[in-house]
């Protein structure tokens, strides 16, 4: 909590006639003076005056500090203008010696009050200007914090409190509109500013006006996507929950009804569902089912012999409908992964992020590698090549994998026991990915910071991966990397050292493989474009802990060293401001960040001026961002280039 500076001043001793009178000590917040006021007569003379340290230079009435002076304490902190009484009254400057704080301005009686400035740095990048109430901030004015975020507007015991406009520099957000007690309360308009590239024409913003209740969206509410869509209805904690009309940038508009950000019924204009599914944003595609739970399974029903293929498909149907939400959930989660964009865009989910996905439900631990599991999906969906990590796939075929999933882990074991196709999935979602879905593992997925930029290195891997797979396959093969030819590559690229082994990659590609135990699966195991993305990402921060004395260094085990390469101290960015995987954008912060945010910008003068553990956390982020830069632009890629 902020141990907030008190200017209190007291007088202790005898008063006669409402006047000073006797030995006594005048207090001025934890400075003090004392003088013998007994017996005099109303004079007017000059200072200085000297007593316990604390030295007043000015005008005196009846030997008392009043008029204009100057107050010097004994740790050098000073005050100098009017003084009344020995308290600080009218207007004057204080300047605190250590802290480096200042405040110009009105007092009274000891007290900020009145039109005021302070300074809560040295370097006055921190500051305050406008209203005060007996040392409060309180009325109308401008706070600049040490971010650079800013604010305008009415205040109320040193809490944003009325109208009032807050600018967040690094998150490229501006919110106007009603605060209370700190945060947004009443109607407003919170605008997420999207960065235009050059020579683009009529960028928009995405946009939110309507109610917030406690700093989130909640009540009635428009939001204008950037895209060019509406979304107005009811929300609830930031999500659209409720009643609500969309209109699509073609200007379509759908009747829809959300629960928990997740749309659970739609109608077009004639009052019909409408013929894409449940992504009326999207433009239309006659592939897609007519609801995104009906999903296309005769390729795996024609495996099941002796099965009525209607009754087995409406009885997986009849599943995925009890688990819908869930399901809904999950997919948008992993299709926000990695994206600095506001998550109300309709983003599609991608095959890196779907491979995530089954690493994080441990569906690669039932005796299956994801490589094999990648191949059966394709080999079902008639794919010649293997997916591009960047495609991206609608709900409804997330929904049929899952099935082909379930029947490929599950099936043998479950079919053969007169279980139907629909006990397949229903054991995996209870088994598998209900109870691990959004729980995040891997290198890759698993801090978002880190996503972002490890991301803007994901094409040009992708394009090595692909290159490599054709230079190892034989010819008319598929083209797969197994465990074996990953260490080759790592040979052939010189990129081995005394610290990343050919053991340490192993341990790298099996960290979370634990059916791949023998030398001889270690050889043979395959991988899919995820697991080899998160070698590298592994040999970075093997990379980074070789010590500060040899950073950047990368050889072969046959050359010399390379020179010492220092790294440059990066500069500060916030994620939310990159964009990836086909550069979606998004409307929110995530509530902690949030919460955050709107504790650590109240008027709190302490948390000014210390070093708080919220720099020491960005220190920590910068850090490994520039871990993961380091071994792609010092090593992996340079190896390739060369």
């Amino acid at each position: 909590m902020e141990k907030r500076r008190r200017d209190e001043e007291r007088w202790e001793g005898t008063t006669k006639d409402k006047q000073f009178h006797e030995d006594g000590s005048s207090f001025q917040g934890r400075h003090e003076y004392k003088a013998d006021y007994a017996n005099v007569q109303e004079t007017f003379s000059k200072g200085p005056i000297e007593a316990n340290g604390v030295k007043y230079e000015g005008d005196l009435v009846n030997n008392v500090p009043t008029g204009h002076g100057t107050l010097t304490w004994r740790d050098g902190s000073t005050y100098t203008g009017e003084v009344l009484r020995g308290i600080r009254h009218g207007l004057g400057t204080y300047q605190c010696a250590k802290e480096g704080v200042s405040y110009t301005g009105q007092w009274h009686h000891g007290k900020r009050h009145g039109k005021g400035t302070v300074f809560y740095n040295k370097d006055r990048t921190s500051w305050y200007k406008g209203d005060w109430v007996m040392n409060r901030i309180e009325g109308w004015g401008q706070r600049r914090y040490p971010s650079g975020n800013m604010y305008t507007g009415e205040w109320r015991n040193n809490l944003k409190h009325g109208e009032g406009r807050m600018i967040w520099i690094m998150l490229g957000q501006e919110y106007a509109g009603n605060w209370q007690n700190g945060v947004q309360n009443g109607y407003g308009t919170q605008t997420w500013l999207v960065n235009a590239k050059e020579g683009a024409e009529d960028v928009r913003d995405n946009q939110y006006e309507g109610d917030f209740l406690e700093g989130r969206r909640q009540g009635k509410g428009t939001f204008y996507y950037a895209g060019g869509a509406i979304y107005t209805g009811e929300w609830r904690n930031d999500k659209k929950h409720g009643k609500g009309k969309l209109t699509t940038k073609m200007e379509r508009v759908f009747e829809c009804e959300f629960d928990d950000d997740v749309m659970i019924a739609c109608l077009d204009e004639n009052g019909a569902p409408p013929a894409f599914g449940g992504f009326p944003l999207l433009d239309y595609d006659p592939s897609i089912p007519v609801s995104d739970m009906d999903v296309n399974i005769d390729c795996i029903l024609k495996k099941i012999p002796n099965r009525d293929s209607k009754t087995e498909s409406e009885l997986v149907r009849v599943v995925l409908l009890e688990k819908r939400t869930e399901l809904k959930h999950i997919y948008r989660f992993y299709a926000r992964l990695g994206r600095s964009s506001p998550p109300d865009d309709f983003v599609l989910m991608s095959c890196l992020q779907f491979w995530g996905f089954l690493k994080d439900c441990n569906i690669h631990h039932h005796g299956f590698t994801l490589k094999q599991i990648d191949s059966f999906i394709r080999e079902e969906e008639g794919l010649a090549e293997t997916c591009s990590p960047f495609t991206t796939m609608q709900l409804w075929k997330f929904l049929k994998w899952l099935v082909l999933v379930s029947y490929y882990i599950y099936g043998k074991d479950l079919l053969s026991k007169k279980h139907r196709l629909s006990d397949c999935i229903s054991k995996m979602l209870m088994d598998d990915v209900l109870p691990n879905a959004m729980n995040v593992k891997g290198l890759l997925f698993r801090q978002p910071e880190l996503t972002v930029e490890a991301l803007k290195y994901a094409n040009r891997c992708w394009e090595i991966f692909e290159k490599f797979c054709r230079i190892y396959s034989a010819p008319g093969a598929n083209k797969s990397m197994t465990c074996r030819q990953l260490l080759r590559m790592f040979k052939d690229l010189r990129l081995y050292d005394h610290q990343l082994t050919t053991t340490k990659l192993i341990e790298l590609i099996s960290a979370e493989n634990p059916d791949c135990s023998s030398q001889f699966q270690h050889f043979e195991f395959e991988v899919v474009f995820l697991e080899f993305f998160e070698v590298l990402l592994g040999c970075a921060e093997l990379k980074s802990q070789q010590g500060s004395d040899t950073p950047g260094q990368c050889q072969d085990q046959n050359t010399s060293k390379s020179p010492n390469e220092e790294k440059s101290p990066g500069k500060e960015e916030d994620s939310t401001n990159k964009y990836s995987l086909g550069e979606m954008r998004s409307d929110e912060l995530k509530i902690e960040e949030v919460k955050k945010l709107q504790l650590t910008e109240n008027f709190k003068e302490q948390d000014d001026l210390k070093t708080n553990g919220t720099g020491a956390k960005e220190h920590q982020v910068q850090s490994r961002i520039l871990t993961v830069q380091e071994f792609p632009n010092s090593c992996f890629l340079p190896a390739m280039d060369n």
